[in-house]
């Protein structure tokens, strides 16, 4: 649905994202990286608010700048409460349906059906300004989905959220995914890109250092040892046993075994069998490079 073809775009002799070239389609996308990446600057390319300097940004096969035909399609929420404090939710999303070119009915209609998606329907009539930051975020979210776009971006939706807030924002986002929508979430924070989705744009300085499954990506660093951590009552006889495969570079014992492969993948399918031919105890089995992290580390230092 997006397409994004070797974009730049500069402010003055300042570049906000240098030669991107990606595709979007359905499901939950995550745009990740660190605050001055590049994330808003995509996103502003890909709702049309900016042209790319050189390069080209297609939505749904069409220029998305100042194209209403693109617009009708798209979703947006900004890193930014978009809802004035002497309005009621209700009231502003009402707002962005009769903006979307509904009737006075279709957007009574049209607006309770999104308050009710993302839980707001029975605090939707207090003015935003009595809001709690997750509530702000939830009504940003109703008025970008009023339309019923087919394409949903979010800068940085989460910003602010408690813990609780989060998860429910994101089985909001979980149940639109699974309406067949394209959603692009944009987030610097590692771990709640992680709970989203495994499918990522990772930006650095402005620049796609990869893109694709996390699992993918992940292979992209194999050439650097797996560390695993395994945690067992006798950490000696563990390591005695693991050292001798060949496809162990090293191993460090303390309080668990730290084992480092090259060939992670065949590690994993080697060791329970050799916990139970050996009778090895073995209480828990973690890899501190499998998260997105480690992934992020790793690509950023290259």
């Amino acid at each position: 649905m997006i397409n994004v073809v070797g974009a730049s775009r500069w402010y003055g002799q300042v570049i906000g994202v240098n030669d991107v070239t990606c595709e979007i389609g359905p499901g939950v996308t995550a745009l990740l990286g660190q605050n001055g990446a590049g994330k808003s600057t995509l996103m502003r390319l890909m709702t049309g608010q900016m042209r790319p300097t050189t390069g080209s940004v297609r939505v749904f096969g069409q220029d998305p700048f100042a194209n209403p035909a693109v617009f009708r399609r798209l979703g947006f929420c900004p890193d930014t409460d978009a809802c004035p404090p002497y309005l009621s939710g209700r009231e502003f999303v009402y707002r962005a349906a009769r903006l979307s070119g509904y009737s006075h009915s279709e957007s009574i209609s049209k607006s309770e059906q999104a308050l009710q998606t993302v839980g707001m329907e029975n605090r939707a009539h207090q003015r935003s300004q009595a809001y709690s930051k997750g509530m702000r975020q939830r009504i940003n979210l109703a008025q970008a989905i009023v339309h019923d776009p087919d394409v949903l971006l979010l800068d940085e939706p989460l910003n602010g959220l408690d813990p609780v807030g989060r998860r429910q924002f994101m089985d909001v986002l979980a149940k639109l995914s699974e309406q067949g929508k394209s959603i692009v979430v944009s987030s610097h924070v590692l771990f709640e890109v992680e709970q989203m989705t495994r499918s990522l744009l990772l930006l650095h300085h402005g620049r796609l250092l990869a893109t694709g499954e996390l699992a993918d990506i992940r292979s992209l660093i194999d050439k650097h040892p797996h560390r695993i951590q395994i945690s067992t009552s006798n950490p000696r006889q563990l390591a005695a046993h693991v050292v001798c495969l060949p496809y162990v570079v090293s191993v460090e014992v303390g309080q668990t075994v730290e084992v480092q492969t090259r060939e992670p993948n065949r590690f994993y399918d080697e060791l329970p069998r050799l916990v139970l031919e050996e009778g090895l105890d073995v209480t828990g089995v973690v890899s501190p490079d499998a998260n997105m992290e480690a992934v992020f580390s790793y690509l950023v230092a290259e």
